[in-house]
């Protein structure tokens, strides 16, 4: 039997819900997503991706039936913002690591 992963990753910035809307209309493109300003979920090709944004940090969980899926997710995520928050000199998310649901 399968295990659930999800991984949880933060980006301090004050425009979160800017990112969050730009990664969510992004994906919309292929991906079935729902969105407002603070919240968005997008079904990634892996797994579920879940935003929050806050007045001072966009938060991102993604869940993956693998470890190796759960690491896609991840650069998904992270190379998508990398392009959007390139002004604030963006590499990737500060990811919590995997853990099981």
């Amino acid at each position: 039997m399968n295990e659930t992963l999800m991984d949880r990753g933060v980006f301090p910035t004050a425009k979160a819900s800017r990112y969050l809307q730009q990664l969510c209309k992004h994906f919309a493109h292929k991906r079935d997503v729902t969105y407002d300003a603070q919240s968005g979920e997008v079904a990634l090709p892996v797994g579920p991706a879940r935003m929050q944004a806050t007045e001072s940090e966009l938060v991102v969980e993604v869940q993956a039936d693998d470890d190796e899926s759960l690491a896609r997710a991840r650069t998904i995520i992270d190379s998508h913002l990398e392009r959007f928050a390139f002004r604030e000199e963006f590499k990737q998310m500060d990811w919590s690591g995997p853990v099981s649901l």
